[in-house]
């Protein structure tokens, strides 16, 4: 069983547009489940399957699981036009990896950035390209994104 522990921010598209990235990741998710949350992935080629527990503050337990390509795909057919598709980037800026998400489709122009912690305590050095946390904002929690037909005011 593992723990996730993990802050969420909205990003100024225009700092972070000029920021020099480690990595890049194509991802496609839906979910079959909100409660506990039930999350199919298709990854670079990849798929997984991941279950999650409710969130308290910034905690909750997280089990994934890497299943055949196929099968996610056709699990993601099951999430109809309830599928995220977003571009991961991820960047090294005060000892934490940041996993910074450029959304495309109805939330085209949103960018989240978290950084997952070793304890709910841990100290972090917020970058300056990221405008105000949203950790405990609901409206920011992909599986409410991915349902949602109204956009949360991030602009």
């Amino acid at each position: 069983m593992a723990t996730e522990i993990e802050r969420k921010f909205l990003v100024d598209g225009g700092k972070v547009s000029v920021l020099k990235f480690s990595a890049e990741e194509f991802i496609a998710q839906g979910y079959l489940s909100t409660s506990p949350t039930v999350r199919v992935r298709v990854k670079n080629n990849r798929g997984f399957l991941t279950i999650k527990s409710a969130t308290v503050g910034i905690e909750r337990k997280e089990f994934e699981y890497e299943i055949p390509l196929d099968d996610a795909e056709e699990l993601l057919q099951l999430c109809g036009s309830h599928v995220l598709k977003k571009v991961r980037r991820k960047i090294f800026h005060g000892g934490h990896v940041w996993e910074v998400d450029f959304f495309g489709g109805k939330l085209d122009g949103l960018i989240l950035a978290e950084v997952e912690l070793s304890r709910p305590d841990e100290a972090v050095e917020i970058p300056d390209w990221v405008t105000r946390e949203v950790s405990d904002d609901v409206r920011y929690f992909n599986s409410n994104l991915s349902l949602t037909s109204e956009l949360p005011d991030w602009r």
